[in-house]
């Protein structure tokens, strides 16, 4: 029946008898309402409930974006911040109200710790050519020596990749839960920033004012790494994290010994050449000189 708003249907035969069939044990009758249709909506409910059991959506996209080592995405990882953020981490190197590792939130990035290392390299060559031109006085012809180039990207690259690498791996030798490969880089990577204004400092020839600096800048930048590093290192023994703090600070002491020597010293192996080289070479050519004189003469 198509009609609406009956609450009960009843099939009887044309006559309108219904024979001897008993109603309460033959017929059933059953409430029905028209108005209401089965939803296919209400579906949906035991998938909600079910997918609980399934990984979640955080894990199930991280596995997905695996990255392997020979893959560029791998290396893309390091490089995952902006110029705002890079410039907020080098703001708290130089002026370090938090832990450091508290400011990198959990992602250590390498773009900073590359152009900061690379900075400090072409800075460390400009001063240093400077102060070695300050320093010869003009009593003779001064050449670019492209060895404080070379000596600077070896000296800085090494130092900020070889030392953190190696304090990680020392670290995990010693059961350090705590030590991040990145983290460590990074952190030396940033550390590296003080030495822009100290070179910039150490143009002059006053040789006393450049221990100064670097002994400030050696200073500045020691307490910046034990301050961050030591949380790390404490997670070792207590013989094994002073001996790791003594180390630390001897191998960033004789790296700021490097940067004096090398750069900002009128005795630096890569420095110019002292006035008895030079008036040597000069000696020679006079004496030749005046053996072709004396042979004129005599012709």
């Amino acid at each position: 029946m198509a009609n609406r708003g009956y609450d009960v249907v009843v099939d009887v035969d044309q006559e309108g008898d219904l024979g001897h069939t008993d109603l309460q044990e033959d017929l059933e009758f059953h409430s029905s309402n028209f108005e209401n249709t089965p939803s296919t909506r209400t579906k949906i409910q035991p998938d909600a409930n079910t997918s609980g059991f399934l990984p979640a959506p955080a894990s199930s996209s991280s596995s997905s974006r695996k990255h392997y080592l020979w893959t560029l995405s791998f290396y893309a990882q390091a490089f995952d911040v902006d110029t705002a953020e890079v410039l907020r981490r080098c703001t708290a190197t130089l002026y370090p109200r938090a832990n450091f590792l508290d400011v990198l939130e959990g992602n250590p990035d390498l773009y900073g710790p590359v152009w900061v290392a690379t900075t400090v390299v072409v800075i460390l060559f400009l001063t240093g050519t400077i102060n070695q031109y300050l320093a010869s006085e003009g009593k003779q012809h001064f050449a670019y020596d492209f060895k404080l180039l070379s000596g600077a990207a070896g000296l800085v690259y090494g130092y900020t990749g070889v030392v953190p690498s190696a304090l990680w791996a020392v670290l995990k030798w010693y059961g350090s839960e705590s030590a991040n490969l990145m983290e460590c880089v990074c952190l030396y990577g940033y550390a590296n920033l003080v030495w822009i204004p100290v070179a910039v400092a150490s143009v002059s020839t006053i040789n006393i004012l450049n221990f100064i600096f670097v002994a400030l800048g050696f200073a500045a930048s020691a307490f910046f790494l034990l301050r961050n590093l030591y949380p790390v290192l404490s997670s070792t023994e207590a013989k094994t994290s002073k001996i790791l703090l003594v180390v630390v600070l001897l191998l960033h002491a004789g790296f700021a010994i490097a940067i004096k020597v090398l750069f900002f010293a009128a005795t630096s192996p890569v420095g110019p050449k002292t006035g008895k080289e030079a008036g040597g070479g000069g000696g020679g050519e006079g004496e030749k000189k005046g053996d072709l004189l004396r042979m004129l003469l005599r012709v």
